[in-house]
């Protein structure tokens, strides 16, 4: 996927994001360990959003157990350096040409 189509997608994210009632803390926060590509607050739960499009097949499938602990990695480093300490989860946000779903709690 180009950057800009990766722009686009995560752009459409935030939008959606915003009008089902998220604030967006952060956006492409990146550490040593990967990046998050939307951080955002919803009813007292701070969200760790990869946004995941295709136009294709199933986005969701590129979300693999290697990319994952990577996620993981980076929202620990995230709340510490953060010093953060209220509840969160990771989420994923899969977009194709038709329509947004967000997946919530992808590590259960």
């Amino acid at each position: 996927m180009s950057l800009a189509v990766g722009l686009k997608a995560e752009k459409r994210a935030v939008e959606y994001l915003q009008g089902t009632g998220y604030s967006i803390f952060e956006r492409n926060f990146h550490s040593r360990f990967g990046e998050i590509d939307i951080i955002a607050l919803k009813e007292d739960i701070l969200h760790f959003i990869e946004v995941k499009y295709s136009k294709d097949y199933d986005a969701l499938t590129r979300i693999t157990p290697s990319k994952l602990k990577k996620i993981i990695k980076t929202v620990d480093y995230y709340m510490c350096v953060k010093n953060i300490d209220i509840d969160y989860q990771l989420d994923a946000l899969i977009i194709n040409n038709k329509s947004i779903e967000i997946i919530e709690n992808i590590t259960y």
